[in-house]
């Protein structure tokens, strides 16, 4: 016997073939429909991810948590502004009392006046990288609500737009 004639009575014996033909038509159906939805819908599913991002930074909850962080990092960087001239004021008394030469000043007043300038070093550090980040975040996009003429309701000042770092010789 013939390898055709074995296939076509192959073919006879069980009628396998329309079945498969079947099968192979509707699995190439479910293929097609299924890429030509992912391809309409894609877009749709995009704009709805889009939409709830937007959603979540503008909720009032969100946006009342990113105000009350500026207006809590404005008061501590005033806070430590005062804290450095409380520090410079001492350090200006014992001069004057002193004068100018730490030398000839008792030694308990020159040891004070160290740990001054070590306290006094650590709060400058802190109120530089407090106003880094600070300005850090005015200048996401998402928080340009804090940017003059833009308050939330009920606020009565604005916050900076940048705070410059600390200089030793500057002051505010």
């Amino acid at each position: 016997m013939k390898l055709d004639d074995r296939w076509k009575a192959f073919e006879e014996q069980d009628n396998v073939w329309p079945l498969v033909r079947w099968a192979a038509k509707w699995l190439l159906f479910l293929v097609v429909t299924v890429t030509l939805l992912r391809i309409v819908c894609w877009p749709l599913v995009f704009a709805s991810k889009v939409a709830q991002v937007v959603t979540e930074q503008i909720d009032p909850h969100v946006l009342l948590q990113r105000y009350e962080w500026f207006k809590d990092a404005h008061a501590a960087l005033d806070q430590k502004l005062a804290n450095i001239g409380v520090y410079r004021q001492r350090e200006a008394r014992l001069e004057r009392a002193y004068g100018p030469n730490r030398l000839k000043w008792p030694a308990d007043e020159r040891e004070r006046y160290d740990i001054w300038e070590s306290e006094l070093s650590g709060v400058v550090a802190s109120y530089n990288e407090l106003a880094a980040t600070y300005n850090a975040q005015m200048a996401k996009i998402n928080y340009r609500f804090t940017n003059r003429g833009m308050l939330p309701q009920g606020a009565t000042e604005t916050f900076p737009r940048e705070y410059a770092p600390y200089n030793q010789g500057e002051t505010r």
